[in-house]
């Protein structure tokens, strides 16, 4: 893997985004391979401290990660993202072709966890609110590529509402599709306000496995995304 101060995006005093590289967990995983922190110390670039991830990406997602350059903007960032004002945007590719050509997916969403299968999320009236708004951009070969607009932060939720709100499993979604080939998920671009300050934001240019799938850059740019 690149080191990772290649794949970064936005820069000043109080915060970093990356273009966190798909298969790259954010936390440690269990089985101790390598994670973000193994690559902490490298983007510090002049500070005695540390950057913090603010949010989390999976393993499998690439795309835009906002990482903290100090204590006092962590607190800040994360009650950004907990009060639901941070912009963000992801491209996926699904498995099929919705017939409506944009709309909103209002399913909620709960854990639940077996010894055959592990843990997933799933939609469950009592789960936690998970509102996310669609747009299909272009379609080849069966497959659609679809911006999504996640309005609320629960974990899985375009790779549940893909599956449970469109009817079609992200291609390679090792959990809620058929999990072959990489995943086609991906953080398209990310949005802080700042107050006075200018936005911290980025957007992270499409992976290769996108164009490999038949949908490049210039599509997205056609599209104003």
């Amino acid at each position: 893997m690149a080191l990772l101060t290649d794949h970064v995006l936005f820069i000043d005093g109080e915060a970093i985004i990356l273009d966190k590289p798909a298969g790259l967990p954010v936390d440690a995983p269990r089985d101790g391979s390598m994670a973000l922190e193994n690559h902490l110390q490298s983007l510090t670039f002049g500070f005695a401290r540390w950057p913090l991830p603010v949010h989390r990406l999976d393993r499998d997602t690439s795309g835009c990660l906002l990482l903290a350059r100090n204590p006092k903007a962590h607190k800040r960032f994360a009650a950004a993202f907990e009060a639901g004002t941070v912009a963000k945007r992801y491209v996926a590719v699904i498995e099929g072709v919705p017939v409506e050509d944009e709309g909103v997916i209002e399913l909620s969403l709960s854990k639940i966890s077996s010894a055959s299968e592990g843990w997933r999320m799933i939609p469950a009236k009592a789960g936690k609110v998970a509102v996310t708004a669609w747009r299909k951009v272009a379609e080849k070969d069966g497959r659609a590529l679809i911006a999504f607009t996640p309005q609320t932060g629960r974990t899985h939720q375009i790779r549940v509402h893909a599956q449970h709100g469109l009817g079609f499993g992200i291609v390679g979604d090792p959990v809620y599709g058929n999990g072959e080939g990489a995943m086609l998920l991906h953080s398209r671009f990310l949005s802080i306000d700042r107050g006075e300050k200018p936005a911290a934001q980025a957007t992270a240019p499409l992976p290769a496995t996108f164009v490999a799938a038949g949908f490049g850059q210039d599509i997205l740019d056609d599209a104003g995304l």
